[in-house]
């Protein structure tokens, strides 16, 4: 293929090379996908509203995230199964992060376990950025054990997923009947448990149903790592969240994965972040993100920065750290391009004044009138 200019085109090659049935995982949301849709769309109906004649020769991107500086604010979300993408996996994700200098979010469905991916980032940045993505087992044993390994290893944030309870359904993958190729297992469990590996353990078999807020006061008292909860969707969860103490929210519906019927996490972003105003909470937000515009409005509504999933595994499939790396700086340069056509300098001058949802626009009725 021709030179990827956008992310489309890395999706494009994906789509043209990997096996559909590991496309269809990447690909699918759960029952009619209307959330998964939804959270694309979202983006294309909120427009901007640029300011004019102010100096942008020099744009800043870089930020922080729970007092960790990044150079943009862009970071890679926990998704599963990166070996389905490429013979690396999440080894060649957690260099391109170490590499670019952002967060990368491991995933507790990992190919390759926590420390061979946070030691091959090694190999770019001693002390890489990496978070924890956490699912809490029944087993809680086996789950302290998890997290105090997060812990020693260097990991800086667990990010609890909140949002699984049961797995949603997924058509394609039902058609499909998913499952991993040999070659490829679980790499955070043990290879000689069966019930920790192959079908039983993708469907979440180990993952507790009965998961509540007194699993966060517990993991609050099991680590000295922040807290980050994944999986918010409303205002009144969001300050229960606060109540718990947690570092941070990651406003998400799974990538329209779970449940489907959901708002858009853009379109629930305003009351999660209204609801963390004052306090030492960070909202951040995934789904739907394509472009450096995307994450423009993202951080206009108020997130403190953008976790992007699907485009990375699209990079990855095209050349495995370096198409990652590819990716990251793509969005990352459309992302200040954006910021210098909409007079902003640095993140922090970003904005609500610089966003207007399509319908709220006077013209587009008085346009209809005229017609």
């Amino acid at each position: 293929m021709n030179l990827p200019v956008c992310i489309d085109d890395y999706e494009a090659y994906a789509r043209k090379t990997l096996h559909p049935m590991y496309l269809d995982y990447y690909l699918s949301g759960a029952d009619a996908e209307f959330t998964l849709k939804r959270n694309r769309e979202a983006y294309e109906r909120l427009l901007l509203r640029p300011r004019i004649l102010v100096d942008v020769e020099k744009v800043t991107t870089s930020t922080t995230i729970l007092g960790q500086t990044i150079r943009y604010p862009i970071c890679v979300a926990p998704t599963a199964f990166h070996g389905l993408a490429h013979e690396d996996g999440e080894k060649a994700t957690a260099r391109a992060c170490a590499a670019m200098n952002t967060c990368y979010c491991a995933s507790t469905y990992s190919n390759f376990s926590m420390d061979e991916a946070f030691r091959s980032a090694q190999e770019i940045a001693s002390e890489p950025l990496q978070w924890f993505q956490l699912y809490v087992e029944t087993d809680r044993e086996a789950t302290a054990r998890l997290v105090r390994h997060c812990e020693a290893l260097g990991f800086r944030a667990l990010v609890v997923t909140v949002d699984r309870p049961r797995l949603g359904r997924r058509l394609a993958d039902l058609r499909n009947a998913f499952r991993l190729p040999g070659h490829l297992k679980m790499g955070n469990f043990s290879a000689e448990d069966p019930a920790r590996q192959g079908a039983q353990a993708y469907a979440g078999g180990q993952i507790d149903p009965a998961l509540s807020w007194r699993d966060i006061a517990w993991l609050k008292q099991l680590t000295r790592l922040p807290i980050v909860i994944k999986g918010i969707f409303r205002a009144e969860d969001a300050k229960l969240a606060i109540e718990h103490g947690v570092d941070g929210i990651l406003v998400s519906n799974h990538g329209g994965r779970q449940l489907d019927g959901c708002p858009a996490t853009l379109e629930v972003l305003p009351e999660i972040v209204d609801a963390c105003r004052h306090t030492k909470v960070e909202v951040y937000v995934d789904g739907g993100i394509r472009k450096g515009s995307d994450v423009f409005k993202a951080l206009a509504i108020g997130a403190r920065a953008v976790f992007v999933g699907r485009p990375v595994l699209w990079g990855l499939a095209y050349k495995g750290q370096t198409g990652v790396q590819q990716v990251l700086s793509m969005l990352n340069f459309d992302f200040r391009l954006t910021m210098a056509l909409s007079g902003c300098t640095s993140v922090e001058q970003i904005g609500r004044d610089y966003i207007i949802p399509a319908e709220k626009l006077a013209f587009s009725h008085t346009l209809a009138n005229k017609l």
